[in-house]
């Protein structure tokens, strides 16, 4: 018997993992750092993603797809649909926390748009629905033809479903979700094994994932069924290779390889299903793949894929800097991977993985005001990235327009009488645990200050262990493994009470783990110690020899040109750097900036080189390439005596 998780929003009461995410719908967020974050999601990113989707003629493809004919030009990506589903699910999430009757309506035009592009029997797919003489050239001349290629057909349901779950869940209406199910239907009807059916799998996944959760929300077998037939015919079908994970059959694999965002869609599907399924083979594969990846993939900010060749992990210890690709896709891609194996494990260091990957690799594919986009994310610049308003391929602006919103889901979760704290955000939660009501209060500065305190509003009546997550900076490992490491010898303290005393509890798994009766007005005092620590990298990871990164609580630092007015290939970081954290409210939308003093080899009489002492300036990385093109440096330099 598999153990299920509880949906609250759905008719249909279903589970999915041993461990229940708290939903998005029950936590709302009051943090200083975050809150300016949603809100300019909400007054900036989510307004700009509508208006490019009109601009740039997404919305034409849908009037077009209703009245087909050979008139109608084909132009922009197969894939430019899904553009306008994911920016319907991040308005969705918006509206839950945010009602917004005038944003309602603007939605429910959109989506009369997509209806009346839908074919009877449910295929919408405007690219070929448009001129079905001349569809787009990566189409091909028939249903399904090249969706193993770059027809995104599968792609497109994948976004679609995600999309209309969250509409559903934020509305209550099904406007969406029944446009979605239809032409799930037609892909169930049309694809599989039996007669006159199709054998494909999705050339771009995410199809696997989104199938997975309609069927918790219909309790329609079928579309888990479908779910898994994609992910265990892949390696079978005419489509092997690396690339698209294709290469041998998901069970087997081991290593990440591939288009990166493609990658961890495809193992956040079978994470999904493995859950649904108890198909173990699933969850072992995951496994070895996520410790190929945080043991030789990772880069100091979370962020994934190595090349631009492809958007695709590179070899073990692959991990360029200047040249970094790091999509802003692969970096949520790899927070819906870590969430899901927290879910089925209930380890902090997927946690650890997650977190840094949010404050850092993530959150840098958007500016601070919400309105330019990072597609790489490189961690070294010469000036040549800057964040742009839109992409032809939008595939990234629209991605963080859907999951900046959805963040609240992300901070806690629920075993029967447990309740884990995984991030540490200012918030109000209200939720159950076996059935009792609980509400709590989390208020902090994180991530500039490492304390937090957590106050019981409303206490559940029973027995509850509440699970504070010790994060991995705080126990002196970076990342799960050894791919870094810290260099600078010191042993961060933490502390935690309950109502003014020292906690009785037991460290299990990363967390630190209290159970009690819990009254109202309890508080729980956590203390982070929290300041600059060095970190190096693996004596493999070629491109990081004799450098060092700098990071303070979860937030990874680079320097700057603006803030240093020397040339940043020319410095050298001390021995034992000591930095002064120095809060500057007024900078970046507020800022804990570090400083240490530093040297930098200039050319002196006769061009012999000279060391010259400088105060050196590091900035949070999320934080650069907001005040004009010039240099940047994650990885920095270190004096030879210190090598």
């Amino acid at each position: 018997m598999i153990k299920l998780w509880i949906i609250p929003f759905l008719s249909l009461v279903l589970h999915v993992y041993p461990i229940d995410p708290v939903p998005f719908t029950s936590v709302k967020v009051t943090d200083a750092f975050w809150g300016q974050r949603l809100k300019a999601s909400r007054e900036v990113t989510i307004p700009l993603a509508f208006s490019k989707c009109e601009e740039t003629g997404r919305y034409d493809n849908f009037v077009k797809a209703a009245h087909p004919g050979l008139e109608n030009e084909v132009t922009g990506f197969s894939f430019d649909d899904t553009d306008v589903y994911k920016t319907i699910e991040g308005a969705s999430y918006l509206l839950q926390t945010y009602p917004d009757e005038k944003l309602e309506i603007y939605i429910d035009s959109v989506l009369a748009l997509v209806a009346a592009a839908q074919e009877p029997d449910g295929y919408l797919y405007t690219a070929r629905t448009m001129n079905p003489q001349q569809p787009h050239e990566w189409a091909g001349s028939k249903r399904w033809e090249k969706v193993e290629e770059l027809s995104h057909e599968f792609y497109n349901l994948g976004h679609m479903v995600e999309g209309a779950i969250a509409h559903f869940q934020a509305t209550g209406k099904r406007t969406f979700l029944d446009i979605a199910i239809r032409y799930a239907d037609c892909v169930c009807s049309e694809i599989g094994e039996g007669p006159g059916q199709v054998v494909a799998v999705p050339g771009h996944q995410i199809a696997e994932m989104a199938l997975a959760k309609l069927y918790l929300v219909t309790g329609d077998e079928k579309y888990l069924k479908q779910a898994k037939f994609f992910l265990d015919k892949r390696g079978y079908t005419s489509r092997k290779d690396l690339y698209s994970q294709a290469h041998i059959p998901v069970i087997q694999q081991d290593e990440a390889v591939g288009h990166s965002v493609r990658a961890t869609y495809m193992y956040s599907g079978m994470a999904d299903v493995a859950a649904l399924t108890g198909d173990k083979s699933y969850i072992a594969a995951i496994d070895r793949i996520w410790e190929n990846i945080v043991t030789k993939k990772l880069y100091i900010t979370g962020g994934i894929g190595a090349t631009h060749q492809g958007e695709a992990f590179g070899e073990n210890y692959e991990l360029p800097n200047m040249t970094a690709y790091c999509e802003t896709c692969a970096a949520i891609g790899n927070v819906y991977v870590n969430h899901r194996l927290f879910l089925l494990h209930g380890k902090a260091g997927y946690y650890d993985v997650l977190e840094r990957t949010l404050y850092n690799g993530l959150i840098s594919g958007v500016s601070l005001d919400g309105g330019s986009f990072f597609y790489p994310n490189p961690l070294e610049s010469a000036g040549q990235h800057q964040r742009q308003p839109w992409f032809g391929c939008a595939c990234c602006p629209s991605n963080i327009a859907r999951f900046i919103p959805s963040l609240p889901g992300y901070i806690y979760a629920v075993k029967d009488n447990s309740l884990y704290v995984n991030l540490f955000i200012s918030n109000t939660l209200t939720t159950k645990i076996l059935d009792n009501d609980i509400v709590l209060r989390q208020q902090t500065d994180y991530p500039w200050d490492g304390d937090i305190t957590i106050t019981i509003d409303k206490a559940p009546g029973n027995n509850v262990i509440i699970k504070v997550r010790i994060p991995g900076w705080v126990q002196n490992q970076p990342v799960p493994g050894d791919l870094y490491s810290y260099a600078d010898g010191k042993t961060p303290a933490y502390s935690i009470k309950v109502n003014g005393k020292t906690a009785d509890g037991t460290l299990c798994d990363g967390y630190f783990c209290m159970e009690r009766k819990w009254k109202k007005d309890d508080s729980i005092e956590v203390a982070f110690q929290m300041e600059a620590r060095t970190v190096t990298a693996k004596e493999e990871v070629e491109a990081n020899r004799g450098r060092l990164a700098v990071e303070r609580g979860p937030v990874v630092y680079c320097a700057e040109w603006p803030d240093n007015d020397f040339d940043l290939q020319s410095l050298l970081l001390p021995p034992a750097p000591e930095f002064k954290a120095v809060p500057v409210p007024d900078k970046l939308y507020g800022i804990v900036q570090l400083e240490t003093p530093a040297r930098v080899q200039a050319a002196g009489d006769d061009y012999i080189p000279v060391a010259k002492e400088v105060l050196l300036t590091l900035i949070p990385y999320y934080a650069w390439a907001h005040r004009g093109a010039g240099s940047m440096m994650v990885w920095l330099p270190r004096d030879k005596v210190s090598q």
